[in-house]
């Protein structure tokens, strides 16, 4: 639940044209609006309609993330909140970031995997996915071939277990994310890709307030980014903040997500920054989904520059222009060259890698909403709304025993509920999960804690 590049609330994702997706957020103790609707399969014209209808209950709301806001089985995508939301569109992006000699090169590699992890907005449609519980979890894996170049400097493709290159070989990059808290919604995140000595974690968060027009979207309190880390290069770590973004096009009945705003990536070894400037309305009020940005050598100590405008020239190494929908370049100081930096257009979305159901626990998010699942893609909407409600319900009365009881719940895979650095740890039973993922090693001991 983070937002992105082209980030939407917690509780309203996008859903790539050819398949169906889902997402979720969900509250313990938060005000209730009434979302009943007839129960009949809607097409999305009138799924729009009527979520725009509920929508207006929203006006004056401060935080719509703060609301438990449960749609009937129609207008959900069948698929849980916390498989679809993650950062590995691409994973080859990912898995190429240390690749390069040269500090710049690296921060480039950075650059590349941040446009392309929104592939699912680029190429979707907004939808409202499931309501995650608490304790709720899915892992997954993703396997790819390592053939990305290095922007900048010379190539080092090495696995860091065993010497041995990595170019066009295999490498596998594992998942685990676990909702931690209901009220916020928050969900906790861990990428590892041992192989190559790279991971990435954070806590997706957002705020969200209903202008009457259109949904906009910032970073919650505890979503900080993504805090990307070298192993390979001694431990590099790299600060990717989010921008605000907004849904619109409810009004013409036609959803898209626009960006306006500015947002940073900062590595404190390597000395360098860059600052995004997302451009959105051009003349006449045209989308033009623009960003550009610069690269330069900063003062961690001293960082007081959040404008392109007040970069000094003499500090720049690169400039970054481009459409984040399509192509965006780099340009070399000293350079009139534009480089192509990533071209989305012939990008998607790459297969997981998801354990058996069989392999899977009863909190485990395919698991776990598997009947829900099956009603709505069988049109059974009836059904899959009255699941759907008794899940939620026993939800509620197991954060009223717990309360009655004066019972903390912990997570099960990471050691906090929420990090004030914004970067989760793992227990030592997440730690084994992932270590069990990238070995295929699925089974998982039950935990009474967050038996859901």
């Amino acid at each position: 639940m983070a937002s992105s590049s082209s980030g939407l609330p917690a509780n309203i994702r996008t859903t790539p044209a050819s398949s169906t997706t889902s997402s979720v957020a969900s509250t313990e103790a938060a005000p209730t609006l009434s979302t009943s609707v007839s129960e009949r399969a809607t097409d999305d014209s009138s799924k729009l309609k009527t979520f725009l209808s509920i929508l207006r209950q929203f006006i004056g709301v401060t935080d719509i993330a703060a609301v438990r806001f449960s749609l009937p089985a129609q207008l959900l995508e069948p698929s849980p909140n916390l498989e679809y939301w993650n950062y590995l569109d691409r994973p080859e992006t990912f898995i190429s970031i240390g690749d390069s000699e040269d500090a710049l090169g690296r921060m480039l590699a950075v650059l590349r995997f941040w446009f392309s992890k929104d592939l699912k907005y680029v190429k979707g449609k907004p939808c409202k996915p499931y309501n995650s519980a608490l304790g709720e979890f899915f892992r997954c894996n993703w396997v790819v071939v390592d053939t990305l170049s290095t922007l900048v400097g010379q190539t080092r493709k090495t696995s860091i277990l065993n010497g041995n290159s990595t170019a066009n070989k295999p490498v596998k990059v594992s998942y685990l994310t676990e909702q931690t808290s209901h009220h916020p919604p928050v969900s906790a995140f861990y990428v590892d890709c041992p192989e190559k000595g790279i991971t990435a974690r954070g806590y997706d968060q957002l705020s969200a307030k209903f202008t009457g027009t259109s949904i906009r979207v910032t970073p919650g309190n505890y979503n900080l980014g993504i805090f990307v880390t070298l192993q390979s290069r001694g431990d590099e770590e790299y600060q990717l903040t989010h921008p605000v973004a907004y849904l619109g096009g409810l009004l013409r009945g036609s959803l898209s997500v626009t960006v306006m705003d500015t947002c940073t990536v900062t590595c404190p070894k390597t000395r360098i920054k860059v600052i995004l400037h997302y451009l959105e309305e051009g003349w006449l009020g045209k989308t033009q989904n623009r960003v550009h940005g610069v690269v330069y050598n900063y003062d961690p100590a001293n960082d007081n520059r959040t404008r392109i405008k007040d970069v000094p020239e003499t500090d720049i190494l690169a400039r970054v222009d481009g459409c984040w929908h399509d192509k965006v370049y780099y340009t070399l100081t000293g350079s009139k060259e534009a480089r192509l930096l990533i071209d989305l257009n012939p990008l998607f979305q790459v297969p997981k890698i998801i354990p058996p159901m069989t392999e899977q626990l009863p909190n485990e998010s395919r698991r776990f909403w598997k009947d829900v699942t099956q009603a709505i893609l069988d049109k059974q909407f009836a059904q899959a709304t009255k699941l759907k409600q008794e899940l939620e319900e026993r939800q509620r009365e197991r954060a009223a025993a717990r309360q009655a009881q004066n019972q903390e719940w912990k997570p099960q895979f990471f050691a906090e509920v929420v990090a004030p650095a914004g970067k989760p740890s793992l227990t030592e039973e997440g730690a084994r999960a992932l270590r069990g993922l990238y070995h295929d090693n699925f089974h998982l001991e039950e935990s009474d804690v967050v038996r859901v």
